[in-house]
């Protein structure tokens, strides 16, 4: 394993330095445009990886999932797909900054095209034990678009994607490999309808902002070819009466902890 890089230079102009896992990673991130935060996090400590494991990212951003996966794991593998330059360089620079850039690669791709035959450089199907992703939130149409093309672009999709998605991690996963999703709690039914005929054991865990009201995102997790029913889980709630971090959430989200589902 590489250590972190401790002389990386200064931030370069329009990109902070956020820290993520108590600041065990230090992870450069557009200043305007989308930015990963909680989501991310939950969606790495959802992920059932074992030593040896390779997992793949759809969409991959500026790589804050599969960081702190591969801080958790130190045994395993990302690779991840990324359709926006800017973002797969930033992926890759805080690779190479938190000294993991042997065990975190970058494909740039668009998700939407990663099934064509003549796609270059996609990973083979059939190819990873896991696969997850943070899917793009707002239906083209239904919300007004960022100013900001990156995030724009990280935010709107059409009615079919979330389905062509669905199918991409399905065909890159090993048999019996799982899918972890992290997605907008009211999107669950057509996460579910993505998820038909391609996976089973489908366990779900509502993230509850504050104790009694609604959940605002989901954790999804399945199996490719399970039979198995879905499940719903005891989910975990994010915000004390303070708002500060209830000491669960706080333990996946400053010291690593795993959020498993299984």
């Amino acid at each position: 394993m590489q250590t972190r890089d401790t002389s990386s230079g200064p931030i370069p102009p329009s990109l902070t330095e956020d820290g993520f896992l108590g600041s065990r990673l230090r992870i450069l991130q557009p200043e305007k445009g989308f930015r990963a935060g909680i989501d991310s996090v939950f969606l790495a400590a959802a992920v059932p990886a074992q030593p040896g494991d390779s997992i793949f990212e759809a969409g991959i951003g500026p790589g804050v999932a599969a960081l702190c996966l591969l801080a958790r794991c130190p045994g395993v593998e990302v690779t991840g797909v990324e359709v926006a330059a800017r973002y797969a360089l930033i992926c890759e620079e805080n690779a190479r900054r938190n000294g993991v850039s042997d065990r975190l690669h970058v494909v740039h791709a668009d998700v939407r095209e990663a099934l064509r035959r003549d796609q270059i450089g996609m990973p083979a199907p059939g190819s990873f034990a896991h696969a997850m992703c943070n899917p793009p939130f707002f239906d083209e149409g239904k919300s007004t678009a960022s100013p900001h093309l990156l995030k724009s672009q990280a935010h709107a999709f059409g009615p079919d994607d979330l389905d062509l998605w669905a199918k991409l991690l399905h065909a890159m996963l090993q048999p019996r490999g799982s899918v972890t999703v992290v997605h907008r709690a009211d999107s669950l039914g057509q996460l579910l309808e993505s998820m038909q005929n391609r996976f089973g054991d489908i366990r779900i865990a509502p993230l509850f902002p504050r104790r009694g009201t609604p959940a605002s995102r989901i954790l999804l997790q399945a199996i490719k070819g399970s039979k198995a029913p879905l499940q719903i889980m005891p989910g975990i709630v994010l915000h004390d009466e303070g708002n500060g971090f209830t000491p669960e959430a706080d333990a996946v989200l400053r010291n690593g902890a795993a959020f498993p589902l299984r």
